[in-house]
């Protein structure tokens, strides 16, 4: 059996890393107000020349280079994103380019915050039945572009990054062996008005800004998942008390601490950087995954568990061994 293994992750940041004090100057907030709510000191704010795919592809050159292989030989980028550069083609084929491996499969898929865990699913999927054997999957956003900073209540939220992972289709072998062991992913469209964006080509012919019902988004995202968590463990015939480490969408620590709580999971094994990123969309969990391998708290050997959940809403999990 093919197994799609984590050999390489990168991330990248804009330039300008802004406070809750700096934003203060500008939106009717404080940071009291904002850490108490949501955890989060601080985010990153991309500048005119910083793009998704200017992101995207700083990010994957690192996961490149931390997995020791050359950019040619990947023949496979799935990027998640809701801010694209254009509305075609995919910015994964820009991010290609840029990379100088073009000729094998390239494209974006769009579930929001959800959007990395939906790519690992399709490059799973594409790595298992042989299509690819070498897997570039990215969650990239510049989400400044899309917020209403007249919205005190979303603006502080959010932004902009990009985090990657490479991965490699191996044999299963061993008791243990290494790679994605399990996914499950969702969605429920009955929730559109709760998080979305009031805009789009064929509906306003605008970008449009988003919009979010924060208390109700909150009281899902708890429920759902936790309940996924539940559904991949099982699917991997393992329990909660095996994982070694969780890396959540990092969206608000509340949230983060809710859900821990519903699981009975120590908080001391959940990743959170939600304070120095804020919510990155499909770019946090493999930000967050960075992070904490390069800071060696995520070593080879370990299981660990991805989720996400967001607009749609789409909402999904998935177990690695590391």
């Amino acid at each position: 059996m093919r197994r799609s293994v984590l050999i390489g992750t990168g991330s990248a940041l804009p330039r300008h890393a802004v406070s809750n004090a700096e934003l203060a100057t500008r939106v009717d907030t404080s940071d009291e107000w904002i850490v108490e709510r949501t955890g989060i000191e601080n985010r990153y704010i991309a500048a005119p020349d910083e793009t998704t795919s200017s992101l995207a592809t700083e990010a994957a050159r690192n996961a490149i280079t931390a997995a020791g292989i050359e950019a040619s030989s990947i023949d496979l980028i799935v990027l998640a994103t809701a801010t694209p550069d254009q509305t075609f083609p995919a910015t994964a084929t820009i991010v290609q380019d840029n990379l100088g491996c073009n000729g094998g499969i390239a494209f974006d898929v769009a579930a929001v915050c959800s959007g990395f865990l939906y790519a690992v699913g399709v490059a799973d999927s594409m790595m298992k039945s042989g299509m690819a054997n070498r897997a570039l999957v990215i969650g990239a956003e510049t989400f400044s572009r899309i917020l209403d900073w007249e919205d005190r209540t979303t603006c502080v939220l959010f932004g902009d990054g990009a985090g990657a992972v490479v991965l490699e289709a191996r044999e299963d072998v061993g008791e243990k062996p290494r790679g994605i062991l399990a996914t499950k992913l969702h969605a429920d469209g009955a929730h559109n008005q709760l998080l979305f964006v009031d805009g789009g080509p064929s509906t306003t012919d605008t970008v449009g800004k988003l919009r979010m019902k924060g208390r109700e988004v909150f009281r899902h995202a708890v429920v759902n998942l936790a309940a996924v968590l539940k559904e991949v463990i099982e699917e991997a015939g393992l329990q909660i008390s095996d994982l070694d480490w969780l890396v959540p969408h990092q969206a608000n620590a509340r949230i983060l601490d809710a859900t821990a709580k519903k699981l009975k999971l120590s908080p001391d094994k959940v990743i959170m950087t939600v304070a120095q990123h804020a919510n990155t969309s499909a770019a946090s969990v493999p930000l967050a995954l960075d992070v904490a391998v390069r800071d060696g708290r995520i070593k080879e050997g370990d299981l660990v568990m991805l989720e996400a959940m967001g607009g749609g809403f789409t909402w999904g999990a998935s177990l690695l061994r590391i």
